[in-house]
């Protein structure tokens, strides 16, 4: 769950003894070179580490391998074989590291005379080419009971089986989002040339889950494809339904 900067913390965190609160990137845009400080980009690069170590952003061996290899140079600066070993040694960017560590310092030995910021920007340039860049699965059912996951990117809203992303809806389809219990519900523009019903629905596994995920897919719609702040609409003065969630 996000929480809403323009909210006191403490009215949004019930039992703050038991909640874990991080600083971690929520819209990843999809060209790097839009980002204007360096400072930024340096935090972004801080994620894909993070992902990298968490198993979220999978890629295959050489990728994976390159990555590191800007990692390790914008941290300990140019190529040494006896202080690259130590340090991989010490340091575990990935799960099973061992069986790359040769191809990971192969790499390294390329990145001669780099600063910190030019691995910063050479490392975002590979990680947003890779598929699973910026995305966070969440755990849904189809219609017919099998499990998926759900995502939602600059572009629109993933479906993903485990980690292969098998349908994508970009805004431009997406006529409405809602949900309704644990329901969460896509209402799509219709299309002469498609075999998709008019409304795709998913099953989450609980309400409160169903409304985050909501929440994320209003936020990133609106990040990505409004250009003005929508007008809030005036409140009913006897009841409202729905949610009136709106990003700011």
């Amino acid at each position: 769950v996000w929480l809403d900067l323009l909210k006191p913390v403490m009215k949004q965190i019930r039992r703050p003894k038991h909640v874990v609160v991080k600083f971690v990137v929520k819209f990843f845009p999809p060209d790097h070179a839009q980002l204007q400080e360096e400072l930024t980009r340096y935090l972004f690069a801080l994620q894909v580490k993070q992902d990298l170590a968490q198993g979220r952003l999978t890629c295959n061996d050489t990728s994976t391998a390159l990555l590191i290899s800007h990692i390790v140079q914008s941290e300990i600066g140019d190529f040494d074989e006896t202080i690259d070993r130590e340090h991989l040694a010490k340091n575990k960017y990935i799960p099973q590291q061992e069986a790359l560590e040769d191809k990971i310092m192969e790499f390294h030995r390329n990145h001669m005379g780099q600063t910190p910021a030019e691995s910063d920007f050479q490392l975002l340039e590979i990680a947003r080419r890779l598929e699973m860049y910026g995305i966070r699965l969440h755990p849904a059912k189809d219609r017919e009971g099998t499990k998926i996951n759900l995502a939602v990117a600059n572009t629109g809203i993933l479906v993903f089986q485990g980690h292969t992303k098998i349908n994508a809806f970009n805004w431009a389809k997406v006529r409405k989002l809602s949900f309704k219990r644990k329901r969460f519900l896509i209402k799509l523009r219709p299309d002469v040339n498609s075999s998709f019903q008019d409304t795709l629905e998913f099953l989450m596994a609980s309400r409160d889950f169903c409304k985050s995920f909501w929440k994320i897919c209003v936020e990133h719609h609106a990040f990505f494809r409004l250009f003005e702040e929508p007008k809030p609409k005036p409140k009913p003065v006897l009841f409202s339904r729905g949610s009136s969630f709106r990003f700011r």
